[in-house]
């Protein structure tokens, strides 16, 4: 997708008995000379009561979770799109991503970046992990330390450390880099000599939308956290 056909979420609370219950989006290029860059925002979304409505219309740019627990974002090649924008009840959301990797090397292009910050009432906390189902071989080389995803038991997450952990603290909120947290996922595998015995470790990292990778997601972990930007850069 070019600069050209970017389009940003500028964001307006609407408050409902106390808590901010929507945020509308307009649509608009947003570069500055500070920001050179178009960037397409979504909101993330933390919610008391479960979504009933339908959400796959093609102008949402918001995505809502659970207020406690975890939610699923399955995420799919395409352009920046939030195709299904309810991950309430169990049931999963849907966002679009350009390949992180076109000329399939198994190393991030740097075409675009990804950033987040926590905002909304000051409390609570989420944590969002890269997911993914993996070639068989991967799963037999896997270490101890990888873990299955708790709304996928077919996936595996990447590892703890490279997940993203985010809390609304006192302060003015800010953004924080988590490109290769979330366009990738990281695991341990075992590393095997020529005789088949184990050697040692390391750590692999694989782009999203990888050949070694199958339906990938971002598996989001809410304790309390009503709202969460997320923004996509061209680089």
């Amino acid at each position: 997708m070019s600069p050209s056909n970017f389009r940003r979420a500028l964001v307006a609370p609407v408050v409902v008995g106390g808590l901010l219950a929507a945020l509308l989006s307009v649509g608009g290029s947003m570069a500055t000379a500070a920001n050179p860059h178009p960037d397409y925002l979504v909101n993330i979304i933390g919610v008391d009561n479960g979504k009933n409505a339908d959400m796959t219309d093609s102008q949402r740019r918001t995505i809502f979770v659970d207020l406690y627990g975890p939610s699923k974002i399955n995420l799919v090649e395409g352009d920046f799109e939030v195709l299904d924008g309810n991950a309430t009840k169990g049931s999963p959301a849907e966002l679009a991503l350009p390949d992180p990797d076109v000329d399939g090397d198994g190393i991030l292009d740097g075409t675009y970046s990804v950033s987040v910050r926590a905002l909304g009432t000051r409390g609570g906390s989420a944590n969002i992990a890269t997911c993914a189902e993996l070639l068989d071989e991967i799963v037999d080389s896997l270490t101890g330390k990888n873990r299955k995803s708790v709304v996928d038991d077919a996936a595996y997450c990447t590892l703890d450390e490279k997940s993203v952990q985010l809390e609304r603290n006192n302060g003015k909120p800010t953004w924080g880099d988590v490109t290769e947290e979330l366009l990738s996922i990281t695991l341990e595998v075992d590393i095997y000599s020529d005789q088949g015995n184990i050697i040692g470790t390391e750590e692999i990292t694989i782009p999203l939308f990888d050949d070694r990778l199958e339906n990938e997601f971002w598996e989001y972990s809410n304790d309390g956290l009503r709202l969460v930007q997320v923004r996509f850069t061209l680089n």
